[in-house]
């Protein structure tokens, strides 16, 4: 049996469908059920149930989106900061693997060298390190939670990313901009479809049935515990993204886009985004593998279902 924190949620929804499908028994474990957000409550309980493993697709993301945070900081703190680390000390306690879901958007852009960002390079889009939105500040301090911090810096200077404690003890699990074939208020697509304006950018993307896919095969192959980004391989700008959605015929309103970031800033934006392209070698040396962003949205446009 597997407890899914988070299952009402959209990415835990997706979980608890694929459970379903793969005929995994699990619980989608409420807060009217069991207050998880308190360490001894979850202890009690895993101890009591004796899960064989335990997802946190928990967190607290702001609605309709980001912005929403800097108004509720409070909760955006708990949600993605605190409850990781009592979710670990519980599963530590009782003896329990865990995987939690983090976020993509604890970085900016690229590194120095053009490369996509990888799991040992140290979030740059975060409180130590750059003027970030309180969500991405939150996500990154989630992971420091979790027992990771800087460690010195590559050969270009940029600072790593590691565990401090020895081994980890549990997975971390890079979401990054999740979309599929359902319109949805979450769902990237539908944002686009469905913002005034749009700001050009470069992104990787986690289509997130395969997110979803790709996370439990990480356990049930038994690869190696930490971080892992799992993105669709590859990355894809908003224009790209914007002829697909054309090519395809399942939009056809006229989209505007902003002149630049700055724009964007002025006009719509209560907080800076994060924008960045992450690297998935890791992943796939795993023997994980990932459809080519391209591919992916291509063909969630293909099946999309309103």
């Amino acid at each position: 049996m597997i407890v899914v924190l988070g299952a009402s949620g959209y990415v835990g929804q997706a979980y608890a469908a694929c459970l379903r499908a793969k005929g995994v028994p699990f619980v989608g474990l409420s807060r009217s059920d069991v207050d998880y957000t308190k360490q001894e409550t979850l202890t009690a309980f895993l101890k009591e149930t004796r899960p064989e493993f335990l997802i946190n697709a928990a967190g607290y993301t702001g609605k309709p989106n980001v912005d929403a945070c800097e108004k509720d900081k409070a909760n955006c703190l708990q949600g993605n900061a605190v409850l990781p680390g009592a979710v670990r000390a519980a599963c530590t306690a009782a003896a329990i693997p865990w995987g939690h879901v983090s976020s993509g958007c604890i970085f900016s852009g690229t590194r120095p060298d053009g490369q996509g960002f990888s799991e040992t390079d140290a979030p740059n889009f975060s409180f130590r390190q750059n003027n970030c939105s309180f969500y991405s500040g939150t996500k990154a301090l989630g992971e420091e939670v979790l027992g990771y911090g800087v460690t010195g810096a590559d050969e270009t200077g940029v600072p790593q990313w590691n565990f401090l404690e020895g081994e980890p003890n549990g997975y971390i699990w890079r979401l990054r901009i999740p979309f599929d074939n359902k319109d949805n208020p979450r769902n990237y697509l539908t944002k686009l479809m469905r913002y005034e304006s749009l700001l050009d950018a470069t992104n990787s993307l986690s289509q997130l049935g395969e997110f979803v896919r790709a996370t439990l095969e990480c356990w049930e192959k038994r690869v190696p515990a930490g971080i892992y980004n799992v993105t669709n391989p590859g990355s894809i700008s908003t224009h790209e993204v914007v002829a697909l959605i054309e090519e395809t015929g399942v939009c056809r309103k006229k989209f505007q886009f902003f002149k630049d970031e700055a724009d964007f800033m002025r006009s719509a934006a209560k907080t800076p985004r994060s924008n960045c392209v992450l690297r998935t070698d890791k992943l796939r040396d795993a023997g994980i593998r990932m459809s080519e962003v391209h591919d992916a949205i291509r063909q969630a446009l293909r099946e999309w279902a309103r």
